[in-house]
């Protein structure tokens, strides 16, 4: 029997945590879709490098996270991540609503919601508290982001 949507949030939150990255990219179905504040239309072998990336680059992230709702297919979780981010080095908490779909024992797709002018106060400060609400600084963000993602899957 195939694991329920709420199974495979488990196992891939549950893998997070202690930042395994190679069980979190396995539960991507290649053809998956995944988006969130920063990263948006990734497949699911971007996803998968994504954490990679960011597990492997994060030297004190933190997470918690609950099932809010579930059903055989849909789970709605909510994470908290607590990390410094590196190009700052200022300590952030950011708080992430997640809609995960599965079929067949795998992600199709993954949407990840956080509030940007949230994090990015956290993340560059003043500078956040200015510019993070405008498409300027997102778009900024989401370059680099693309740009780091790119070279990190060069590279692996």
């Amino acid at each position: 029997m195939l694991p329920k949507a709420h199974e495979i949030a488990e196992i891939f939150y549950e893998a997070f945590i202690i930042k395994d990255a190679q069980t979190m990219a396995n539960l991507y179905d290649p053809k998956a879709s995944f988006s969130d504040e920063v990263f948006l239309n990734l497949s699911g072998i971007e996803a998968g490098a994504m954490w990679r990336m960011l597990c492997s680059g994060s030297k004190d992230l933190r997470l918690t996270y609950e099932i809010l709702e579930s059903s055989e297919n849909v789970a709605m979780i909510k994470w908290h991540a607590y990390y410094t981010f590196s190009k700052t080095g200022r300590t952030v908490h950011n708080i992430i609503t997640t809609k995960l779909t599965t079929s067949k024992g795998k992600i199709i797709s993954q949407h990840d919601h956080f509030s940007f002018w949230n994090w990015s106060k956290q993340a560059f400060g003043p500078l956040g508290v200015l510019l993070g609400w405008t498409p300027i600084l997102k778009n900024k963000v989401r370059g680099e982001a693309l740009r780091s993602l790119s070279k990190f899957m060069n590279r692996i």
